[in-house]
């Protein structure tokens, strides 16, 4: 951020600025070019390290142990997720409008020193967090599974699965919540915990984690496969949510954006109305939603995680349906003033587009918050910023999925005059509908998919730990046989 300011203030950092009226601006050399992208690469960076272990991290100021704080984790995803929109909903009014009417300078600025702030708050606080240790790599313990399994993938599986090898104090670190329980589906996996004579094992020492490894931590990895299949249901609908920045811009610059005679709406800040839908269903959910919800289910949380996912997916299909109607309406009216082969704004109020805005905000507030309450809620204990480094994952994915869908609808669209469903040069001479359309129909078979694997999902079956360590009976273990 510092350096980004710094190349929007100093001159040598950036091209001259461009008078008005003139036809030919000067650009970029090299070097402020790689100064800039240098920039953005920092801050891309900063935000992967930030956003998945900032939601992890605050909720584990929750103790689960406390019956009376397990509760209140679902609330701060509501709440995490209500300040970050927040953010949003002030960079792109506020922030933009000083970028445009003060500086670039200041609207860089400000966010910078922000950023700084927020750094001395973080290390001021430090000693009021509950900080949980570091327990060694989590990859690397997938790894020793997968690795031990593939190595006894010739073993029979052993008569009682009671009989796999555990060891509380080795798993200690890494269950401090709860020692996650055995589980029938894939069974192979399983094999990693089936102690045979080549293992070397003895009692009372650590195993070698490559050939022999604890029903916890076989457990880890088959949580952390089950949620692949509801991970990538979350993809369709941020590639549904990327054409607001997209498509839904364009039709918005076409339109009539004026308020009063002297005043428009930025087309880019059309997003507003996605926030503002988005931070008004997070409040009526937490505070109407849920306890109505909590007398006729009797979950704390009102509905599950799954549901309320499911509900943004519905909530998402509308607004692509919607979004498709509403592309006929301003081709309509174009076709009425003769404007299909004109770039002249549309006389047709901009407001239009704000349903389908709305309920991309409202599905969000649904589905989003869901998506990241089931990664925290259902990962391994010692995964979890890890599992929310996926939710971010599936967001970049969903972008690139949109980048994929126009480039194949360009490709598949095409006429013999160049023709497609998304020119570049006139909108209007385009079938956007047609687009949306075949957005909801992907969201259609996406939403089919995720209530099938919704339906198929195992939850995580957690024992809460004793506070005394048991020493692991190590008596009770079976020794295979290869076959």
């Amino acid at each position: 951020m510092t350096s980004l300011t710094l190349s929007a203030i100093l001159p040598h950092l950036r091209p001259p600025p461009c008078k008005l009226g003139e036809q030919v601006c000067q650009e970029a050399d090299t070097r402020q070019l790689a100064i800039l992208y240098a920039s953005l690469l920092l801050g891309a960076l900063g935000a992967g390290g930030i956003r998945p272990c900032v939601v992890a991290f605050g909720a584990d100021q929750f103790d689960e142990s406390d019956p009376k704080q397990t509760a209140k984790t679902w609330k701060y995803f509501n709440w995490y997720y209500f300040v970050m929109g927040v953010s949003i909903l002030v960079a792109v009014t506020v922030l933009v409008y000083i970028q445009d009417n003060i500086g670039w300078g200041w609207g860089l600025g400000i966010p910078t020193i922000a950023m700084f702030l927020s750094i001395i708050a973080f290390i001021g606080g430090y000693p009021l967090y509950r900080n949980l240790d570091p327990a060694g790599s989590p990859f690397t313990r997938l790894l020793q599974v997968s690795v031990a399994a593939f190595r006894k993938r010739k073993l029979a599986m052993v008569s009682d699965p009671k009989l796999l090898y555990q060891n509380d104090e080795l798993d200690a670190p890494i269950s401090i919540g709860g020692k996650l329980l055995h589980t029938i589906h894939m069974k192979f996996l399983d094999k990693a915990a089936i102690v045979v004579e080549e293992d070397n094992f003895k009692q009372g020492q650590a195993p070698n984690l490559w050939r022999l490894n604890t029903v916890h931590r076989v457990e880890e990895l088959k949580s952390i496969i089950r949620m692949g299949p509801i991970w990538a249901a979350g993809i369709l609908l941020i590639t549904a949510y990327a054409q607001q920045s997209t498509f839904s811009l364009q039709q918005a610059k076409s339109m009539d954006r004026h308020i009063t005679k002297s005043f428009q709406i930025p087309a880019g800040s059309m997003s507003v109305f996605t926030m503002t839908s988005m931070l008004t269903t997070i409040v009526f959910y937490d505070r109407i939603f849920v306890p109505v919800a909590r007398k006729f289910t009797g979950l704390e949380r009102g509905i599950s995680f799954l549901h309320r996912m499911g509900i943004g997916f519905v909530i998402s299909i509308l607004a692509t349906l919607v979004a498709g109607f509403v592309e006929i309406k301003r081709k309509q009216v174009a076709s009425a003033h003769g404007l299909i082969n004109s770039h002249q704004p549309i006389p047709i109020p901009v407001f239009w587009l704000v349903p389908q805005y709305s309920l991309h905000g409202i599905a969000e507030a649904f589905m989003s918050i869901g998506h990241l309450e089931f990664f925290y809620d259902q990962a391994p204990e010692s995964m979890r910023s890890t599992a929310m480094a996926l939710f971010w994952t599936a967001i970049s994915v969903g972008n690139y999925a949109s980048t994929l869908l126009v480039t194949l609808v360009h490709k598949f669209s095409a006429g013999s005059d160049g023709s497609n469903w998304l020119p570049d040069d006139n909108l209007n001479k385009g079938k956007l509908e047609y687009f949306y359309w075949l957005i909801t129909l992907l969201q259609v078979a996406n939403l089919i998919y995720y209530l099938i694997c919704a339906k198929m999902y195992t939850f995580k079956p957690i024992q809460a730990n004793i506070k005394e360590i048991s020493d692991s009976k190590e008596s009770g273990v079976e020794l295979a046989i290869k076959v």
